[in-house]
């Protein structure tokens, strides 16, 4: 019975794993696009996926040097740092579910992103959890590098790359993902709070600040558990299941 579970688990996971990262990794081809028309050579632009592979972070970058030059290096690598920021929660997270020794961990540390997170905490067991990161993570690793190339080679022959709603994929799998967790009055109560401060602060400060003001929001609710006191406990089922546990 515990086999068919944890089988049936790691299809799920290895499912939705795959349907992000292929929504994801089309959001790559913009990226080269942009990153090519903003004056990044092709290997700069591969470059960048290759080592930065923090999408919001590299749109950042690339969009500040395409407005200000090698002058603006130092706003750009402010800017891409601050979105950068949540990848180290996202650590802390993830550590416990990753296990496995030193080497494996730095592994980890590279594919620790949005999106591999999101999968993982999606999921209702260990295997599932850690499948989910996993393949997401290393599915958009290679995804994202090889769309980034593609737009970087075709270049203005693709034209605006939000034409082809490439810019809406990344966040509609997003929405796929949390739209089964908001069954609750605190759930739904953190994600309108947090998208309603980002959206407000989002003309006015720097990119990677609204993100995080948005985020210390969010904790802010989940911390004392506002809107959560009255609600009825989570049912045994959303509780991860341990391995070698029945």
């Amino acid at each position: 019975m515990t086999e068919g579970r944890d089988a049936a688990a790691g299809r799920r996971a290895v499912r939705d794993a795959l349907g992000v990262a292929v929504a994801t990794s089309a959001y790559g081809i913009s990226f080269g696009a942009l990153a090519t028309a903003s004056g990044f050579d092709v290997w700069q632009t591969c470059v960048l996926s290759l080592l930065m592979f923090t999408g919001g972070s590299q749109f950042a970058f690339i969009g500040v040097i395409g407005s200000g030059g090698l002058a603006a290096a130092p706003a750009a690598i402010t800017s891409a740092a601050l979105l950068g920021v949540r990848n180290i929660a996202y650590g802390m997270r993830m550590a416990p579910l990753v296990g496995g020794g030193f080497f494996t961990r730095a592994a980890a540390a590279h594919f620790t992103i949005d999106e591999s997170t999101a999968v993982a905490l999606g999921q209702k067991s260990l295997r599932g959890q850690r499948l989910g990161f996993w393949v997401t993570g290393i599915g958009i690793y290679i995804g994202w590098n090889l769309t980034t190339l593609a737009g970087a080679l075709l270049g203005d022959v693709l034209g605006d790359p939000k034409a082809y709603g490439l810019d809406a994929a990344a966040a509609a799998a997003f929405l796929a993902l949390l739209w089964p967790r908001l069954r609750r009055r605190q759930a739904i109560a953190v994600g309108i709070a947090a998208a309603a401060v980002a959206t407000v602060l989002t003309p006015v400060l720097v990119p990677g600040l609204p993100v995080l003001v948005a985020a210390v929001v969010a904790v802010a609710v989940g911390w004392f558990n506002w809107l959560g006191r009255e609600e009825a406990p989570a049912e045994p089922a959303d509780v991860p299941e341990r391995e070698g546990l029945p």
